[in-house]
């Protein structure tokens, strides 16, 4: 399997990352030159930012969770050589279902929805690393 292939899902996530920072980046600057908040009240992380700003915020500080357990793994599947196309299947589930995730998250905000799309994730990652696992302990 190429690299660009198994890298692509990736690169999606990261995009997603750096998209959500920028737009989070741009409303607190907003809300700092309209006042609406004020470095004094949020200088120790007090929840005191605009509630559209907290949602996009709390997407942004997302991607820095279960993603990271993607990113390990993706790299390890790459450099143990253990990318078959089931790995890349799953790593595309779990990518399209973070960007639908995500797009809850700072959309609509249904925790119910947010948190199906979130499970459909998790399980897709906890699949491929339960896979990668075997594999590398078996020498498969």
């Amino acid at each position: 399997m190429s690299l660009q292939v198994i890298l692509l899902p990736l690169f999606v996530e990261v995009i997603l990352t750096f998209v959500l920072w920028f737009w989070m980046a741009a409303l607190r600057s907003h809300d700092f030159s309209s006042g609406a908040a004020r470095p004094e009240s949020i200088a120790l992380r007090e929840p005191n930012w605009p509630k559209r700003t907290t949602q996009v915020a709390n997407s942004f500080a997302n991607q820095f969770e279960l993603p990271v357990l993607f990113y390990v793994l993706t790299i390890l599947a790459y450099v143990t050589h253990q990318a078959t196309i089931v790995f890349v299947a799953l790593a595309w589930v779990f990518v399209i279902f973070r960007v639908l995730h995500a797009y809850v998250h700072v959309t609509s905000n249904i925790v119910r929805l947010r948190g199906s799309l979130y499970a459909v994730a998790a399980l897709a990652l906890a699949i491929n690393w339960v896979i990668y696992i075997v594999e590398v302990l078996t020498g498969t």
